[in-house]
């Protein structure tokens, strides 16, 4: 995700807050993650940020409807599982998902299902243990491949032709992905799409950037910022200017 926003606005400073000390978000409970997505917020308002993206579709299940009620003045962006471009282009008719537990227990999973995929049969698939694979840079390897190949041959068994990512720690996998799936399953990934959507606000409401060099990123880690720095150069291949956030427990 943030990779998206910065190919899309490379003159906005940003700030990211990667929550990894309550990693897995996935498997904590709709009032867990609510709660640990409000602090966050709070903190991300504290730095005078002009737009909040919500980028961990689980948090924006648990989270995003509750945040925007009680900061009305902010405008909050949410991960919204591409369920609608999936079902716009299927040709069998069968969509899979991949997405964390909590993911699916959200409305707004629900939601977009019964708005938008009512002629498509949609093929929920949970991927306990994907993100912590991911985060510790196992991103083609012959374990990440087995938990993958477990998930995703019934659905292929099914005809699926396309399937949605419905975290945004999924895309770093998607080579692998694609080697499992072949050609004629089409993986979408939603984050240009909301990197668009956060464009389009931050324009609607006059906050873009006038300057024209390149903006700068500050980081914040609630977890090690040693084993959060390891992290960001394996899933980037980039540094940054890192912080330690202090006091972001349940």
């Amino acid at each position: 995700m943030l990779r998206a926003v910065k190919e899309l606005l490379p003159q906005e400073d940003l700030v990211y807050f990667g929550d990894t000390a309550n990693l897995p978000y996935g498997e904590k409970s709709m009032q867990e993650i609510r709660a640990l997505s409000e602090r966050v917020a709070k903190f991300l308002l504290e730095q005078n940020c002009k737009v909040i993206v919500i980028a961990c579709n689980t948090a924006s299940a648990a989270a995003l409807k509750y945040l925007r009620e009680i900061h009305p003045d902010i405008s909050f962006v949410g991960m919204e599982p591409a369920v609608k471009p999936a079902a716009e282009q299927t040709q069998s008719g069968v969509v899979g998902v991949i997405a964390t537990t909590a993911t699916f227990q959200g409305e707004l999973f629900a939601s977009v299902v019964e708005r938008f995929a009512k002629n498509v049969t949609v093929l929920n698939q949970p991927c306990p243990g994907l993100v912590q694979q991911i985060e510790a840079g196992k991103l083609e390897t012959a374990d990440t491949e087995k938990m993958l190949r477990v998930w995703l041959e019934p659905m292929m068994e099914k005809k699926i032709d396309t399937l949605v990512l419905a975290c945004t720690h999924y895309p770093f996998v998607t080579p692998l992905l694609k080697k499992i799936l072949g050609e004629n399953v089409r993986v979408i990934d939603p984050a240009p799409a909301v990197a668009k959507q956060l464009k389009r606000i931050l324009e609607e409401k006059g906050l873009l950037t006038d300057r024209m060099e390149q903006g700068k990123i500050i980081y914040y880690t609630s977890g090690e910022k040693e084993n959060f720095e390891k992290t960001l150069l394996v899933l980037t291949g980039e540094g940054g200017e890192i912080r330690k956030f202090e006091d972001l427990k349940i």
